[in-house]
């Protein structure tokens, strides 16, 4: 945001700087008022174009500031979704561990169950 007002100010400039110098160039100027306005078509041409080529540089430099915006963001992106891969697998990981701890756990529990209860079962006998 920074380039384009300082090529806002720029082109204010060049414009009011262009425009003070045409009105003392007439002030001063010791030709007729024909030739005065033959001068005043041929620098107001010549600002035209210079406004133009700076019009057209300033779009082109931000097509490719746009085009380098669009390619960084596609990057991020692409790392993101990736990262995004990692973590979901990282967690599939970690849900069947505790999946299995959690059967492993709860087999353990029944064994130790139907222990006491035969032991409970060969005492009563």
């Amino acid at each position: 945001m920074s380039d384009h007002d300082e090529f806002g100010a720029f082109l204010v400039g060049f414009v009011v700087g262009g425009l003070t110098g045409a009105v003392v160039a007439l002030l001063f100027a010791p030709q007729s008022g024909e030739e005065t306005r033959a001068i005043i078509k041929d620098k107001s041409i010549e600002l035209r174009d210079k406004a133009q080529v700076s019009a057209e540089e300033a779009f082109a430099r931000a097509e490719a500031l746009a085009a380098d915006a669009r390619l960084r963001a596609e990057e991020l992106t692409r790392e993101a979704r990736i990262r995004a891969e990692e973590l979901a697998h990282d967690a599939r990981i970690r849900v069947e561990q505790l999946t299995d701890d959690v059967r492993e756990r709860g087999k353990s529990a029944i064994d130790a169950v139907r222990k006491a209860k035969k032991g409970d079962e060969a005492a009563s006998a």
